[in-house]
């Protein structure tokens, strides 16, 4: 068995799935542009290689001839504040794809593309009182979120015409908001739960040291509608797509859709034991996305028998305390 390659390794996913794969046995070369104290997280076991740019790694072939399965996370990305305002930084990303794709041999790699659902027609996505479950056909006709969704859908295409055209073996899933431990939480680039824990945990700090509850804020109106995946069942899904799966995408998300109000209540039960605890503060001017977002699992139910379970109580149970620790 050969070495297994992740780009995008020192990220919050990327750290995940190394850890997951030398768990299960794999040889892993982990590759991140970032500097190796700048990882979320470490496996000593595995091969660490910092790089200047993803690029350097596909003038290298000799690494690649070692390697059988690629799993390419390695992007420029962040929460939606970070999405909307870095338009130009998402869009580069995908430099490192077209490099990697035009690399990998037909016949020995196999790759994995992490996708998002920020690549769906941004146009089902508007009314917030009737979500649509997002299947995977609903990509086109293309309205992707500007810059980052674009860029994902651009990617997937790439993807499959290398296998069209050259025969290469290859994976897409549609990432739907995943969160958990050893990831951006406060740097610009965290997402909405992670965001929203951390706005909970300073507010804990300051409940007994302020006249009344402190405030909450939150971007948009707090009615948003979204599911929200644990990244455990995140890798678990990458890891059963990359062997069980085909060439075309699938989503990985989970099917629970709640409100951003919702999500709050669960972190404020974890946190103080009950909901409703903190004076909210809605901020309608703030980056907010799109007013709903679910993904249909029908598809993904179908091929592996399995889907993202892990309820949302469990996933704020799991990774709150994480983040308390961290603004600690």
């Amino acid at each position: 068995m050969k070495k297994v390659l992740v780009t995008g390794a020192g990220g919050f996913i990327g750290g995940h799935l190394v850890n997951r794969l030398m768990s299960d046995g794999r040889d892993v070369i982990a590759v991140d542009v970032k500097p190796r104290g700048d990882w979320w997280q470490v496996n000593e076991r595995a091969v660490t290689l910092a790089m200047q740019d993803c690029g350097d790694l596909f003038e290298m072939p000799s690494i690649l001839q070692d390697v059988d399965d690629v799993y390419h996370l390695a992007e420029n990305m962040g929460g939606i504040g970070f999405i909307e305002t870095h338009r130009v930084d998402c869009l580069s990303s995908v430099v490192a794809s077209v490099n990697l794709l035009n690399m990998l041999t037909p016949g020995q790699h196999r790759v994995f593309f992490s996708s998002s659902a920020c690549a769906y027609n941004v146009t089902l996505q508007h009314n917030k009182t009737s979500v649509t479950s997002l299947r995977e056909d609903m990509a086109w006709p293309a309205m992707p979120e500007a810059g980052y969704g674009l860029q994902k859908l651009y990617v997937e295409e790439l993807c499959k015409w290398h296998h069209l055209e050259r025969g290469l073996d290859v994976r897409v899933a549609r990432f739907h908001n995943s969160y958990g431990a050893h990831g951006s939480w406060r740097d610009g680039r965290e997402k909405a739960p992670a965001a929203l824990m951390r706005k909970v945990a300073e507010c804990v700090e300051n409940l007994y040291e302020e006249e009344g509850s402190p405030p909450l804020y939150v971007w948009g109106d707090g009615t948003q509608l979204r599911s929200f995946m644990h990244v455990y069942d995140n890798i678990t899904g990458i890891v059963r797509w990359m062997d069980e799966g085909d060439e075309h995408p699938i989503n990985i998300g989970s099917s629970e859709v709640v409100t951003v109000n919702e999500l709050i209540d669960a972190v404020e039960l974890v946190a103080f034991g009950e909901s409703g605890v903190l004076r909210r503060v809605y901020q309608p001017d703030k980056p907010k996305g799109v007013g709903a977002r679910n993904s249909d699992n029908t598809r993904i139910i179908k091929l592996l028998n399995w889907e993202p379970s892990i309820t949302l109580i469990k996933c704020v149970s799991m990774t709150y305390p994480w983040i308390e620790g961290e603004v600690k």
